[in-house]
Formats: structure tokens, sequence, C-alpha cells
């Protein structure tokens, strides 16, 4: 009878000890994400089943281009999934559907090439312009006539931001891992 409780009482504390790594990867390490919209077509697509990380924005600040799951400033029980346009300190304006961006690097501005958009996706007609403060980001969706975004709701901050995607799981025939950026300017 004690060796049957021993062996029990093993498995139990292999059981636990999984568990709590696993719910220490999920809560502090990754996170699932399944995609819920077409604010992000063509780059990702609605029911993508995405992983997360959540460490890199603890060593690093987010970049121009990373795609960013974040708490809707609405509803924080809500997730959004951007793209990352404008930086902490810079000045961002959309106007249909270029966007410009003045930092200390480039007083002057510099217009964002997006190389990761379809032409009839970045079709929005509009403008708007904001400063950004320090822990501030300008998120946009990829699908501009169909994303409510930093044009509508203004600057995120960075204590929103969740973490960074890094990998489509589904559908299978699309998995892939993304590198930090997809920016190219």
């Amino acid at each position: 009878m004690r060796k049957f409780l021993f062996t029990v009482w093993e498995i139990a504390e292999v059981f636990l000890i999984a568990l709590i790594a696993v719910g220490a990867i999920k809560y502090f390490l990754i996170q699932p994400f399944i995609v819920n919209g077409a604010s992000m077509e063509p780059s990702f697509y609605d029911g993508d089943y995405l992983l997360i990380d959540e460490i890199s924005y603890r060593i690093n600040p987010p970049a121009r281009g990373d795609v960013v799951v974040f708490k809707s400033p609405y509803n924080p029980s809500t997730y959004y999934i951007k793209r990352v346009i404008g930086l902490p300190g810079e000045r961002v304006e959309v106007e249909n559907s270029k966007i410009k961006i003045y930092n200390q690097e480039n007083p002057n501005g510099f217009y964002v090439e997006e190389s990761y958009l379809s032409d009839f996706r970045n079709d929005w007609s509009g403008e708007t312009s904001f400063s950004l403060k320090d822990n501030q980001y300008f998120v946009m969706g990829d699908n501009r006539a169909n994303s409510l975004d930093s044009r509508y709701w203004g600057p995120l901050e960075k204590d929103s931001i969740v973490g960074l995607v890094r990998l489509r799981l589904w559908p299978i025939p699309d998995m892939k891992v993304f590198e930090k950026t997809m920016y190219s300017q």
C-alpha cells in the first residue's frame, strides 16, 4: 500500500510541476492569440492562431513595423493586433494613404514605405496628426480602410502592449516565424 501511495504521490508531483511550468510559460513568456477580424489583412487573417512573445519588450522597446498585441483602449479585457508606426518622441502625420514621421534624426520628416501593404488595403481618406510622448506608440492595422486604430483613439501607452507576434501556428499551410520587425524604409 505504501508503494502505491508513493507512486501516486510521484505522479502528482510530476503533474504539479508540469502544470506550474506550463502556467509560467503561458503567463510570463508566450501567450496564444486568435486574430478576430480583418484589420490586419493581408498580413494576418481572421482565425489565424498566433503565439505572442511577452519577453522582448521587457528588454528592448517596440520598433517601427513590429506587429503587437495589446489591450484595447476601450476595454482592457479585449485585445487588438496592429502594427507599430510611430515611436515615442515622434510626430506622426497621416494624410490620406501617406504617413509622414518627424523625429530628431529627420526634422523635415520622412514618408513611411510599407511594402507589406497591398494597394487596395491602403486606401483611406482622412488626415490626423499626433505628437507622441514617452512610452506612447502610434499603431495602425494593415487593412487601413477597416481598422480601428491610433487614427481614431490616439496614441497607445506602452503599458497596454502585451507582446510581439512571433509565430503563426494556424492555418498550417501559412505557418510562419516572424522576425523582430517586418518594417522596411
